[in-house]
């Protein structure tokens, strides 16, 4: 008995010393709403250069920015995975050489580049590149920037306006575009780590995570990045392997959508939850939205529920003892209260509207924390605590306490306002407003309110019904709505039932 103990400590004691010195770093993937540049050229209405202009960029660009800096206390994670960077509409011959330029604009900050030294020049930066000033500019350097390329599958109906996006600051060794069926294409950049080679995936699937209809686009997809990973693993069943990114799919897809026969995620990629199950043979990518509680999964918001589509998931090769290892545990949502959450917990999403804009995204970025080891064992394994399950998973969406909040508290009043305060500005958007006024004439449903018209609007198809039915022209009303602006209309939006009063 004594044997098998001393055996067992020096085991652990091996592993340990494996650790001891290891090289931490942090993943981010985040989905940063649409970064456009300022050539004045956009395939996007928002981003038209009568609506979208330098100041509108430069705010977007500081804010994500802050957001990055919250990570590594302020010196940014080593891996930054990003969604929905413009693809640029006036490249030029060569792609850009990202060290000379910010070479070339090394003494003068993003803000005099972007205002009172914007030139031509200026202008026809990408928008990757102004992000990398950004950061540069807030002490975050050292980053090597790949991009994804504008190919698309056969059979694609469309071509894509904006791309995939790794910053890095591990070497390059190689990246490619793997095209997919009406999709952004999946971005694989291998780095090397501590002199291992490290494989990371950058997506953003097609959109509609509900809608049965566009699945088979995101099985093609999942297809994509499945095919290229049994390649590797093929070679190396213990490759590390890290994936990131936008997949526009719950993490328990299957299950929260029982009408699709077949799932991107869950069936063609085979992301699961069993934590322990990626020390087999069939089952070996493992989703860290399993490491919190049900309750806490939620990056994005619709329609009154919390949405995962956003990910990290990680091969098996993350859990044994070569290589790259991932920390237990440490998969986060990057909401910061004050800066990307508002007080209620949901994003801050970007809005153009107003001379400079404001916000950030519409999705929390996500992030995890790993380390090198020097052990060169594919043959043991992590020790867990707390190895997470499926077991226990209905599928019921996570939804948004709209019901339970105390709004004779929090929601802003005309009483409160002080004399001139304009509602309709970046201040007040998402906030929530006790309104009392007038039901508009005409064919939409509307309300007078501090001398303007807003329609009215729910997310709930059975509310907006019943709203319908209730409120008549001339009628005087009285609700909590929360101030939004859609198709340059502002509106209330009545999210719960109890909000009218």
């Amino acid at each position: 008995m004594l044997f098998y103990a001393f055996a067992r400590l020096l085991v652990l004691s091996s592993l340990l010393w494996a650790v001891v010195g290891a090289r931490p770093f942090t993943v981010v993937a985040y989905n940063v709403e649409n970064l456009f540049d300022v050539d004045g050229v956009a395939a996007y209405e928002d981003y038209q250069p009568a609506v979208y202009t330098r100041f509108h960029a430069l705010t977007k660009l500081q804010n994500i920015t802050r957001v990055v800096g919250r990570f590594e206390a302020g010196r940014g994670p080593d891996v930054l995975m990003l969604a929905e960077l413009e693809l640029d509409a006036t490249p030029g011959k060569n792609p850009p050489n990202y060290a000379a330029l910010l070479a070339q604009y090394a003494g003068v900050p993003l803000a005099n580049l972007l205002v009172e030294k914007f030139t031509p020049e200026i202008a026809d930066l990408p928008a990757e590149f102004l992000l990398l000033k950004a950061l540069n500019d807030a002490g975050m350097t050292g980053y090597h920037v790949v991009i994804g390329d504008n190919i698309t599958t056969l059979g694609s109906d469309r071509k894509q306006e904006i791309t995939c996006g790794v910053f890095t600051r591990f070497p390059v060794k190689r990246a490619i575009s793997h095209p997919t069926l009406n999709a952004r294409a999946i971005l694989e950049v291998q780095v090397e780590v501590d002199g291992v080679l490290l494989y990371l995936f950058a997506n953003h699937w097609k959109s509609g995570a509900g809608d049965p209809e566009i699945e088979p686009t995101r099985v093609a997809n999942a297809q994509t990045l499945r095919t290229r990973l049994d390649q590797i693993l093929r070679g190396d069943p213990h490759a590390d392997i890290i994936i990131g990114g936008d997949l526009n799919s719950q993490y328990n897809q299957k299950k929260r959508y029982p009408k699709m026969k077949t799932t991107g995620i869950n069936d063609t990629l085979r992301s699961q939850g069993d934590e322990l199950a990626v020390r087999g043979v069939d089952r070996d990518l493992y989703n860290l939205w399993f490491e919190l509680p049900p309750r806490e999964r939620g990056s994005d918001t619709y329609r009154g529920e919390w949405g995962t589509l956003m990910h990290i998931i990680v091969a098996r090769g993350l859990y044994d003892y070569r290589g790259v290892q991932y920390v237990d545990n440490s998969f986060a949502i990057g909401k910061f209260a004050g800066l990307n959450m508002d007080e209620r917990g949901l994003p801050v999403r970007w809005s153009g509207f107003g001379p400079r804009g404001g916000g950030f995204s519409d999705h929390f970025p996500v992030s995890a924390k790993f380390i090198t080891v020097s052990a060169g064992r594919a043959d043991r394994w992590l020790e867990l605590s707390r190895a997470s399950v499926e077991s226990g998973d209905t599928g019921e969406p996570v939804k948004i306490g709209y019901a339970g909040m105390d709004l004779v508290k929090s929601a802003v009043t005309a009483e409160s306002l002080a004399a001139g305060t304009v509602l309709r500005s970046p201040l007040f958007l998402g906030k929530i407003v006790r309104v009392e006024g007038v039901v508009a004439a005409g064919a939409r449903l509307a309300v007078e309110f501090m001398g303007e018209t807003y329609d009215i609007y729910s997310h709930d198809e059975h509310l907006r019904k019943k709203l319908r039915e209730d409120f008549k022209p001339g009628d005087r009303v009285r609700f909590y709505g929360e101030l939004g602006l859609y198709r340059d209309r502002w509106q209330w939006v009545i999210q719960d039932a109890t909000w009218i009063k």
